[in-house]
């Protein structure tokens, strides 16, 4: 047994609670791996809150990422002991996901812990700085430098954003950072944004996971 942060649903009706659940309730098959982290994404509030029909199928355990060492592996490419990061894949959505003590997931959905860095340190950065990550690589290989203006981050005073005005600084772009919290221009300007725009000034606000 482990403990387990459950999502049922009873009557159309979602309930989440801390539990203990059984290792025979996870996957039969794939790489059992002992969690040490996960993180708190907008879309898992969404899926806790039942704000948004994140969770496809129930009972499932939501957490979008994960990072632990594997326990056990039905794949000789991957070995116990080996530190192992899971980001994705349908993982609290139609996977029961990180926020859990155990999971049992599909091989092909491991990446290798890099060397220089720990459990801690990969959740740290997480799926927000994943895909801020993305967001930069994707910019730069369309050709985008600094010398062509102020780049403009919206949501920057949340996770992606954050990471996203900290890694374009750090690559001596511009930053534009918008935000609808006054209070965040401090934190913003330390993570290297050179200009703070309301975001009420932009447009009016967007619906949960609105593309």
């Amino acid at each position: 047994m482990f403990n387990a942060l459950l999502a049922t649903k009873e009557d159309g009706q979602q309930s989440v609670d801390v539990t203990q659940i059984d290792h025979a309730s996870l996957a039969e098959t794939g790489v059992l791996i002992k969690i040490d982290y996960s993180t708190i994404n907008y879309k898992d509030a969404l899926a806790i809150t039942g704000a948004a029909p994140i969770i496809r199928q129930h009972p499932l355990v939501p957490g979008i990422d994960l990072a632990g060492t594997i326990e056990d592996s039905d794949d000789p490419a991957w070995q116990v002991g080996d530190k192992v990061i899971v980001n994705g894949w349908g993982m609290g959505e139609a996977h029961s996901g990180g926020l859990a003590q155990y999971a049992r997931v599909p091989s092909s959905f491991l990446v290798k812990l890099p060397q220089n860095m720990t459990t801690r340190h990969a959740m740290c950065i997480g799926t927000a700085g994943y895909t801020a990550a993305l967001c930069v690589d994707a910019l730069e290989a369309q050709g985008v430098t600094p010398t062509q203006g102020e780049i403009l981050v919206t949501g920057a005073s949340g996770g992606v954003g954050s990471v996203a005005v900290a890694l374009l600084s750090a690559r001596e772009f511009s930053v534009g950072a918008s935000t609808g919290k006054p209070g965040a221009a401090a934190y913003l300007t330390h993570l290297g944004a050179s200009s703070i725009i309301d975001r009420h000034t932009l447009s009016e606000a967007g619906k949960p996971l609105q593309a």
